[in-house]
């Protein structure tokens, strides 16, 4: 080979070696970040203190609801237990006329399991809330990507998707 092949040659690999070990390093940051995300939820599901926050409601029988404008949130801990999420469905006896109508409790829980299932988490919860009984199905995903089913002896069953995260501290 002569001189001027040999420097080609070495441009060429100069030129185009950088962008495929860049893509290299993109996916594994991204795979990274991936299972940085996974093990911070683990450990949140893991020491059973931690919150949920819906996006959506899903009412029975009814269209999806987009909860972006009403506040809500449910601070799983065995100790105590609070919720406060909006309900959308039908009530059969207890609710009085007038009220706000939405899942509230603030309780100790009768039960609260907390179980891996193949690579999600289902959390178990069940919690009195006024003159209901609230039994709470969270299954968490990996990704932190959470589906909140809430089914009580009052009202029709309702399910919320959201997010699980730290839990506030109270000010």
């Amino acid at each position: 080979m002569n001189k001027r092949s040999i420097s080609l040659l070495v441009l060429y690999f100069l030129i185009f070696l950088p962008g495929y070990s860049q893509e290299k390093s993109k996916k594994e940051l991204k795979e990274e970040k991936r299972l940085e995300r996974q093990q911070e939820v683990d450990s949140l599901v893991n020491s059973r203190v931690f919150s949920f926050e819906a996006i959506t409601a899903m009412p029975q029988g009814g269209r999806s609801v987009n909860l972006a404008t009403n506040p809500n949130f449910i601070r799983f801990n065995p100790e105590l237990m609070e919720g406060r999420m909006p309900f959308f469905g039908r009530s059969y006896s207890g609710t009085s006329y007038g009220g706000d109508g939405g899942i509230e409790f603030s309780a100790q829980p009768d039960q609260f399991e907390v179980e891996k299932k193949k690579d999600n988490w289902l959390v178990s919860v069940v919690v009195k809330g006024g003159n209901d009984v609230f039994r709470l199905n969270l299954n968490v995903t990996p990704s932190g990507s959470s589906s909140l089913t809430i089914t009580s002896n009052n009202r029709s069953t309702i399910s919320y998707n959201g997010e699980i995260g730290v839990t506030e501290k109270k000010q």
